[in-house]
Parts: C-alpha cells; sequence; structure tokens
C-alpha cells in the first residue's frame, strides 16, 4: 500500500542542462552525492566531463579525459575514484583511466588486455572490477573477462564466459557472484542464455536461460535477492514489453507482470522503496513514458511521462533518492543536453 499511496506525488522537474549534449555517455555518482558525466557522442566523440550538484542543481565542467570515447563503462570504486574503462572512438579501446574527485583530473592507468565496447563492468564486494565481453573488430563478440585490482593498478585475465556477447547486461548478486545475462553474439544472433561469475574460482557456470532472448535490456537487483530483467529487442525490430525474474537461490527464471510499452535502451533505476522505475527507451522512436515495478504485486504502473523522450541516455540514483536523468537522444542523429530530476 505504501508503493500505491505516494503514486499520485510522484513528479518530473527539469534542472539544469549540461554544457555538451551527448548520448552513449556514462554517469556515476560519487561518494559526495555529485554525478559525473563523461563522454559520449554528439556528431563527435567526446572527451569533456561534468559534475551535477544535487543541491544547486547546475552542472560544472571537469577535467577532461585522455582520450575521446562512447559505450565505455564507468565504475566508482570503494576509494571514490572513478575508472573508465574501454569504448570506443572511431575503433574499440583497451585504454583505462581514472578520475579524482578531490583534484577533478584523470590519470591513465594499464591497458586492458583487450580492446572492447559496449562491455560490462561490475565492482565485486572485494573491490576489484570485473569487465566482460563486449566487442573489438568485426561482429563477433568476446566472450573474454579481466579483473582490475585497485590495489596494484593491474589488470588479469579470468576464465573466459562460455558465450561471446555484448549489450548484455551484469548483476551483482547477494551471495557476490555476478550474473550476465542476454546481448548479441555474432552479427544478429541475440541470445537468451545466461552465466554466472565466481569471484572465489575466477570461473563461468552457465545457469538457466531466460524466456526470450534479449539485448539492449536492463537487470534491476531486487531488496529481495532477485533480478528483475526488463524490455530489450530480439530481432531487429521486434521489441519487448515482457519481464522476468531470476531467483539465484533456484537458477531459475519466472515470468512477470508485462509493462505497458514496447522498449528497449531505458534506464532501469533501483527506488529507495524498493521499485523499480524504467524511464525512456525506444521502441523505433524515442519514448518519454515512465512506469514502475511493484516487486510485492509483480505488476507495473505507468507514471508521470518525462518531459522530453530520450534513449541512450542515463539515470543516477542520487543520496536523497531522485532520480536524475541526462542526455540520450530521440531519433540516434541529435543529442539533448538536458536533464530531469524524478
Amino acid at each position: 500500500m505504501f508503493f500505491l499511496t505516494f503514486l499520485p506525488y510522484l513528479e518530473w522537474t527539469m534542472t539544469g542542462n549540461m554544457s555538451v549534449a551527448r548520448y552513449g555517455h556514462t554517469a556515476s555518482t560519487l561518494v559526495s552525492g555529485s554525478v559525473l558525466v563523461a563522454g559520449g557522442y554528439n556528431g563527435s566523440i567526446l572527451d569533456s566531463a561534468e559534475l551535477y550538484n544535487p543541491l544547486t542543481g547546475t552542472w560544472a565542467t571537469t577535467g577532461s579525459m585522455s582520450g575521446r570515447r562512447k559505450w565505455h563503462t564507468a565504475s566508482t570504486l570503494l576509494n571514490g575514484s572513478v575508472l573508465v574503462a574501454g569504448g570506443n572512438n572511431g575503433g574499440n579501446l583497451n585504454s583505462v583511466e581514472l578520475y579524482n574527485p578531490s583534484t577533478g583530473t584523470w590519470t591513465t592507468i594499464r591497458n586492458m588486455s583487450v580492446a572492447r565496447a559496449s562491455h560490462t563492468a561490475s565492482v565485486l564486494a572485494n573491490g576489484s572490477v570485473l569487465v566482460a565481453g563486449g566487442y573489438n573488430s568485426g561482429v563477433t563478440a568476446l566472450n573474454s573477462a579481466e579483473l582490475y585490482n585497485p590495489s596494484t593498478g593491474i589488470w588479469t585475465t579470468t576464465g573466459n564466459m562460455s558465450a561471446g556477447r555484448e549489450y548484455h547486461t551484469a548483476s551483482v548478486l547477494g551471495n557476490g557472484s555476478v550474473l550476465v545475462a542476454g546481448g548479441s553474439n555474432s552479427g544478429f544472433s541475440y541470445l537468451n542464455s545466461a552465466e554466472l561469475y565466481n569471484p572465489s574460482t575466477g570461473t563461468w557456470s552457465t545457469t538457466r536461460n531466460m524466456s526470450v532472448a534479449r539485448y539492449y535490456h536492463t537487470a534491476s537487483t531486487l531488496p529481495n535477492g532477485l533480478v528483475l530483467v526488463a524490455g530489450g529487442t530480439d530481432n531487429l525490430f521486434s521489441y519487448l514489453n515482457s519481464a522476468e525474474l531470476y531467483n539465484p537461490s533456484t537458477g531459475s527464471w519466472t515470468t512477470t507482470g508485462n509493462m505497458s510499452d514496447i522498449r528497449f535502451s531505458h534506464t532501469a533505476s533501483s527506488l529507495p522503496n524498493g521499485s523499480v522505475l524504467v524511464a525512456g527507451g525506444s521502441n523505433g522512436a524515442g519514448l518519454n513514458s515512465v512506469e514502475l515495478y511493484n516487486p510485492s504485486t509483480g505488476t507495473w504502473t505507468t507514471t508521470v511521462n518525462m518531459s522530453i523522450a530520450r534513449y541512450y541516455h542515463t539515470a543516477s540514483t542520487l543520496p536523497n533518492g531522485q532520480v536524475l536523468v541526462g542526455g540520450g537522444t530521440y531519433n540516434e542523429i541529435s543529442a539533448l543536453n538536458s536533464a530531469e530530476l524524478f
């Protein structure tokens, strides 16, 4: 009832614009509560970065990365710095750099062993970062994975996944393992397979398949430990509104309520009350629609639309529970610099 009681008071408000329009960027919530946005694309691949201050609702430019990149990953480390890895600058990258929030500067560090873009990066319980999959050339996705150790600054290869995949999701589970699901393999081969990484052994094991193949989907770890996978696409022109839940205790997937809209390249944000906010995306055209998933009932409720349709945007949960949505595109041509708060 808590979830339903507060629905009428939910709203979106516009906040300050970024200095640069961008999509395919990353957004990282810092220990200070500020949000670091880095890289992306707006007709040119970007090296610029900026910070959102939730107290003032304004953006300020910060140090630029050493290299231009889009479709990279950004991970907030336990020491507060941000690790940016890989991506694309016309060719795919193995370069890596660290952002220091205290100085507002970037430092290049050791390269990954493999160039990759559209991969995933997961911060493990011990502080290491697991990078998995992506692609580095041609149409074949990577099955390789590697670990970054913040204490030594060294990358080490770890076990390969059973399948190459890009545009997949990676979720850290309560037991410390990482669930990788879906994605695309080679050409237009879309995956319903899922697998688990065990940090203790450095190995992957397959788990049960999702009910449908999907990529450009989202995955959210719920307070009860289940993982909610939603939307995506299962071929070039077929978009999904279906959702399913992974149970780590049984290794099984069960379907749950469908979203009201088909969508891919949306965002999914976990809210303090345990619900999941899905915003925007595309169904062939940009969407401004928004809906909330209630884990207690397994149902979705539509809520107030965003002011602007957008996909390939970012969504960041702030310390006060608000969600900051920034950038994106509505047509894969024009990039947005607008931002709004839920």
